[in-house]
Parts: C-alpha cells; structure tokens; sequence
C-alpha cells in the first residue's frame, strides 16, 4: 500500500529556564511586561507531524511518502529521513522561506513560553494531489495550514482517493462546517478523546451520526488506550505500560504510524491499534517525537509480551 502523509514539518528548538517565570511577571505591569530570560540548555529536535508520523512507519518496514512544503534549511532533515526510510519526493522547498519552526521555553514548574513560526508551511496551499507522479492507495491528511487541508480534502474526493482524517490540533480552528467537510466520506478519522467530544459539540451530531460518515473511526484514549468504532462494533485496546516516561511530544503521531502499520498490511483493527499503542509507548520512552529506535524483531517481542497475537511473524518477513 502506497500511504502519502501530508501535514507540517517542522524544527523544534526547546529551551529550558532554571528558574520560575512567575517570579518575574508583575501583574500590576502586564501592558509594560518585558523580559528576556538567560537559558541554560537549547536542543533543536526534528519535528512536524508528517515526518513524525512517516518514521514510524518507515521503523516498521514501510516506505511513506511526505507531501509538505519546506524552507531551505531542510536538506539536513531530508537526508535524515530518506536515510530511514521515508520517502521525502513530495517534500517541496520554498524559495527564501525556512522550515516552520516552534521555539519554546520551559521553567522549573514546567510552565512554557512558545511561539511558532509557519515558515514554509504558509505555502502548503499551493501543493495539489493532482501532482502525485502516481495515485495513492491511501493519503493522511494530517495538520498543516487550513486552507491547504481543505484543498487535499476535496482534491481526494474528485480523485477517487481514500483519504484519513486527522484534524488533531487544528481542531480548535476549525468551525463544524470545516469538520464535517473534512470527515463525511472519509476512509476513516483520527481523534484522542477530548478531540472527538469538540468534533460532536461543533457540529452538533451525535455520535452515531459521525460514524455514519466514514468506515471507521480511531479515538485514543491516553493512558486508558485506544477504541476503534466500525458501525455498531467498538474494539477496545489496553495501553503499553512504559518503562519510563522521558518525553510525550510525538506520542500522538507514533500511534498512528504503528495503527497504519498494520492497516497498509490488511489486518484487522485490533491488531492495528495494538500496534499503534506499542509505537505510542517506545515514543514516551525516547526523548523527542523521533527519539526512539528498535528493530522490526525487538518490536514484535515487546508486542508479545503484551498482546497475545501471532499475527506480527508476518511483519517478520515483510
């Protein structure tokens, strides 16, 4: 299965402040507040929904394809990910703009000053599906710029293309009108639980209704794990429990890289969330959304240590 993954890409530059923010902020001055704060750390991580989710699929043997614009400072990244596995042909460099880019500072109460800078990703509108050398079997139409997931949408519609929606963090942007156009004829929907509550209050349909909108539909559900809605049926799958907890950023976009793992693979949904809660948990324990390594045997033994199913020796020889 040919699985293209549009969405951001992105550099993250996280910095920490060994010191409390609210020690500094005077409240009888917000409209004069000024403050520079001296860090004692900078990482710059590899990021962006679209490539994260990709390297989880490329850790487990697939070949997806990002379709995302990027700035000039990319090379570095594009080398990183085809080296793994991902293939970056979509990945379109804009001419003097850089890689979007989310800068964020954390104190020792874990408070965070963030900004975030779109960059090329400004530009992902001008993308079109009707330029794929090949037609997929499937596209992920992850968070990127509004307008650009709109034109995806439609354009996989006119193309015959089975599309999965994942509007994420975009979620709160949106109106209904904008999320019913984005999942009514969908192959599926991706949501964490909070997520699929905004999606029903925004366009005041119930859950039966925005089920009858697609085949089926994934809501994770944290530490509580995952379910998978298809018509009447709902399968429910446990968490991983992790070793330790280094980093959650990323988690979200692991578990869908493992989940569609399974489904380019054609097996049935339990295992898909399964594995799309393993991935899930080798991200927590790494630092960073790319962080984690295995390979394709220490996954399935961990996966046996916690689901009893034979079906990944298939993964074995793939």
């Amino acid at each position: 299965m040919e699985i293209v993954i549009s969405g951001s890409v992105a550099y993250d530059y996280l910095m920490t402040f060994p010191g409390k923010f609210k020690e500094h902020i005077l409240i009888d001055k917000l409209e004069a507040i000024s403050l520079s704060f001296l860090v004692n750390s900078l990482v710059r991580r590899r990021g962006g929904i679209a490539p994260n989710i990709a390297y989880n699929l490329a850790l487990l043997g697939g070949t997806p394809k990002i379709f995302a614009t990027v700035g000039t400072d990319f090379e570095d990244y594009r080398a990183w990910l085809e080296e793994r596995g991902v293939d970056t042909t979509y990945a379109k460099v804009i001419d003097g703009e850089l890689t979007a880019s989310f800068f964020a500072t954390t104190d020792q109460d874990n408070a965070q000053l963030a900004s975030f800078y779109s960059g090329a990703m400004a530009h992902s509108p001008s993308l079109s599906l009707y330029d794929l050398e090949t037609k997929p079997d499937l596209v992920l139409i992850s968070p990127t710029e509004p307008e650009a997931m709109d034109r995806y949408i439609a354009e996989a519609k006119e193309m015959g293309i089975d599309y999965i929606y994942d509007p994420s963090q975009q979620i709160v942007y949106f109106d209904g009108d904008t999320l019913r156009r984005g999942f009514e004829g969908a192959k599926a929907m991706f949501v964490n639980e909070y997520e699929f509550e905004l999606v029903r209050n925004k366009t005041g349909m119930s859950e039966r209704e925005v089920l009858s909108e697609m085949d089926f539909l994934v809501v994770t559900l944290g530490e509580k794990g995952v379910a998978v809605y298809q018509g009447e049926s709902v399968i429910t799958v446990k968490a991983v429990p992790p070793q330790r907890i280094v980093d959650p950023t990323g988690a979200g976009d692991a578990f869908r890289g493992g989940f569609l793992t399974g489904y380019r693979l054609g097996w049935d949904f339990q295992t898909c969330a399964q594995m799309g809660a393993l991935s899930a948990t080798y991200c927590l324990e790494s630092d960073g959304p790319q962080g984690q390594s295995y390979t394709i045997e220490e996954y399935v033994q961990r996966y046996r240590q916690n689901y009893e199913d034979g079906r990944l020796d298939e993964l074995l020889n793939n």
